[in-house]
């Protein structure tokens, strides 16, 4: 079954105009949404899907041999090619009034695009993030809020809703990441100990990071750390978010707190919540990115009284809102108040898994299912 992604509309949109590239984690599902754009009932053995992994096509898309009377032309993993760029162009500048081009890969799509201006001016890209609480449902349920916190939002374990199938299924995702994708792309030789952080990350999840401590657990030095914590977020694994420094509050400036792309990961039912509402607001982001050109912002606010805010979204540089989490609906925490006072913040959710909904001044406390439908959250 082929459910319909947000991202539909806008790369319907771009495609008459320019080249599509739709990048994301490995398992999120780009070649089934790619594949929904030749028609309900496509598969891979469509002729217009041309995955480079394949050793027949590879010869054939080198030579531009390209399927007859096919107006879309899906490419998959084409950028494993060394050349990819130069051939893409040229498929581009000879076909573009005749074809559209959508090209779909993983992590290594979004990395190896930066490597050069051959392109320029003829695509557009667009991140797929996991499934969220308004791509399941526009009337979400609590037991499909149970789902997403339990399966997470990658489509294989969430629609399968098995237990040990999911374990086996982060496992085998994660060994693919970190023993394929970046050995390969960051020519890293410590994979063992690349696998041992990413066995630490869960259990950091939602506190300040300290690369410190991790140094010390892996017994390397605090560049080697940190350059492997810049290659799992290249590779879909982990994100961070940094420090918001409004005037007038003695805010942090460099600690940067960790999430997960896949919070089931996350043990702990409270940090889990909070990676899920992270994910949800970087996936808002990214979203708002790649449609409408607005530069967006995750960011998060402490001060030096150990106060704080889970998570700010700026636009353009600009606060628009402030979240913080808490699994319970209590009463509204003191430093969202201290900070509703003290900021240029508009607005402030609460946002809980209960049920109570009220507001009060710039604050609002809403469940969760009623906030993502209020923001019009993807």
């Amino acid at each position: 079954m082929r459910v319909p992604r947000y991202l539909e509309r806008p790369v319907a949109g771009v495609l008459p105009r320019k080249m599509v590239f739709v990048g994301g984690p490995r398992q999120v599902g780009k070649t089934t949404f790619a594949l929904g754009f030749l028609g309900a009932d496509a598969d891979e053995h469509h002729p217009a899907y041309l995955n480079w992994d394949h050793p027949a096509v590879r010869p054939r898309l080198r030579n531009a041999e390209l399927p007859p009377g096919e107006s879309l032309l899906l490419l998959d993993e084409i950028h494993k090619y060394a050349r990819w760029r130069n051939l893409l162009k040229g498929i581009y500048d000879t076909e573009r009034s005749r074809r559209r081009i959508l090209v779909t890969g993983s992590a290594r799509l979004d990395y190896y695009r930066k490597g050069g201006d051959s392109l320029a001016g003829r695509y557009r890209y667009f991140r797929l993030h996991p499934f969220s609480l308004r791509e399941m449902s526009r009337s979400p349920t609590p037991s499909d809020l149970d789902d997403l916190m339990s399966f997470g939002g990658f489509p294989e374990p969430l629609f399968g809703r098995d237990v040990a199938e999911r374990r086996i299924w982060a496992r085998d995702r994660l060994a693919r990441v970190v023993r394929d994708d970046l050995r390969d792309l960051e020519h890293i030789r410590e994979i063992s100990l690349v696998e041992h952080l990413v066995a630490l990350l869960p259990d950091r999840v939602g506190a300040p990071l300290s690369v410190k401590s991790l140094c010390e657990d892996l017994q390397v030095d605090h560049k080697t750390a940190e350059r492997w914590l810049q290659a799992l977020e290249h590779m879909y694994v982990c994100f961070r978010v940094a420090p918001y420094g409004p005037p007038r509050v003695r805010a942090v400036k460099k600690e940067r707190k960790l999430y997960l792309w896949d919070w089931a990961d996350v043990s702990t039912a409270g940090p889990r919540f909070e990676n899920l509402v992270a994910s949800q607001l970087l996936k808002y982001c990214h979203w708002v990115e790649d449609a409408e050109g607005h530069a967006l912002e995750l960011r998060f606010l402490r001060d030096t009284d150990k106060r704080e805010i889970d998570f700010v979204v700026l636009r353009d540089r600009k606060p628009l809102f402030a979240v913080e989490c808490k699994s319970g609906d209590r009463a509204i925490s003191s430093a969202v108040r201290y900070f509703a006072e003290r900021t240029p913040i508009p607005r402030f959710y609460q946002v809980h898994l209960g049920d109570r909904h009220y507001e009060s001044g710039k604050v609002t406390v809403v469940p969760f299912r009623r906030w993502c439908e209020d923001l019009v959250l993807p």
